[in-house]
């Protein structure tokens, strides 16, 4: 048992595909973390019972009486104020459980409840690219474009948790589907949308008779990836790059809508644009002085999201920490 540790929290993420339970103090430094598979064919009650076994085996070093406060991430639809997840996409059977109320009750400390994005929002906003802003936008740039805003200190979240699904914006009458909507903020901007784009302009390509080298025939464009296309850019593969230049540049419309509207100091963007920020960067400024009010830009920084792959691990964390200590 660890008897230095006054009080700790615990941030539970709940995915399709994986779990994890993270224990940390509220300076984010994390003293244990624990992972298991999902599962989700066995049903949410299942699930929550080995979230339930695994917290009470941590109880043995860490004591249950200095516990503060129990945070909870989870893909949504949600609601964040009742505490009640509504049918997910990715965890099947999970219509309208009353999380918060459950965990509540069990462990007797506060339970706070936040959509994933919103939660790795919180994450960079309190220890990552956007500390010690007011205003900041999160981005999430990965499989889809989900989006967290922090608006005069505090986490905004809307009206019945729909505040800032910015990937819904349609930026073009026609383009990759994302977020059910061709044209897409999301369908520009994402994983599924670049593969999208990918499979379009490869394929005209290869149809006019020109050569794509990370592509030769029609069959594979198809399959091809996000990774795929950044991949190629970065070694000078011109459809590569077009193809990465069409993303950029409808990023930088995007980017600029929200400067207009939100006057953000920081826009923090993850996972593809993270990874591949060289690639973006040029076309985006390039927008962003056309599109955008010069004196929202200046202010405004763009910056790749900084805890990376170890966001999931800070996520639920910081909404435990949050709700808090804010």
């Amino acid at each position: 048992m660890d008897k230095n540790i006054d009080e700790y929290y615990i941030g539970l993420d709940i995915g399709g595909t994986k779990c994890a339970i993270v224990i940390g103090d509220k300076h984010f430094n994390i003293l244990k973390k624990i992972r298991f598979d999902t599962k989700t064919e066995r049903g949410y009650t299942d699930i929550l019972d080995e979230f339930h076994y695994q917290i009470d085996k941590l109880f043995a070093e860490y004591p249950k009486e200095n516990l503060r406060r129990i945070g909870i991430s989870c893909g949504g639809p949600l609601d964040s104020k009742e505490g009640v997840i509504y049918s997910p996409p990715n965890l099947p059977g999970w219509d309208s459980v009353p999380i918060v109320e459950i965990f509540n009750k069990k462990y007797g400390v506060p339970v706070a409840l936040q959509n994933d994005a919103n939660a790795c929002a919180l994450a960079e906003w309190l220890m990552g690219a956007g500390k010690g802003t007011q205003n900041m936008v999160f981005l999430t740039f990965g499989t889809g474009m989900g989006s967290g805003l922090i608006l005069n200190g505090r986490l905004y979240t809307g009206t019945n948790d729909l505040g800032g699904e910015v990937g819904h914006i349609r930026l073009a009458d026609e383009g990759p589907v994302g977020f059910g909507k061709a044209g897409s903020f999301e369908g520009f901007c994402s994983g599924g949308g670049i593969a999208q784009l990918a499979n379009s302009v490869v394929t005209d390509k290869l149809r006019k008779g020109e050569t794509v080298d990370f592509c030769p025939n029609i069959e594979m464009a198809a399959e091809l990836t996000a990774k795929d296309v950044a991949m190629a850019a970065k070694i000078d593969d011109p459809v590569a790059k077009e193809i990465i230049r069409i993303s950029a540049e409808y990023l930088g419309r995007g980017l600029a809508v929200l400067i207009d509207i939100i006057n953000p100091q920081c826009i923090v963007i993850g996972s593809i644009y993270a990874r591949n920020e060289m690639l973006f960067k040029p076309h985006v400024d390039r927008i962003l002085k056309e599109e955008a009010i010069p004196a929202a830009i200046e202010v405004c920084k763009i910056k790749p999201a900084l805890l990376g792959e170890s966001i999931g691990d800070f996520a639920a964390l910081g909404v435990a920490i949050y709700e808090n200590e804010f």
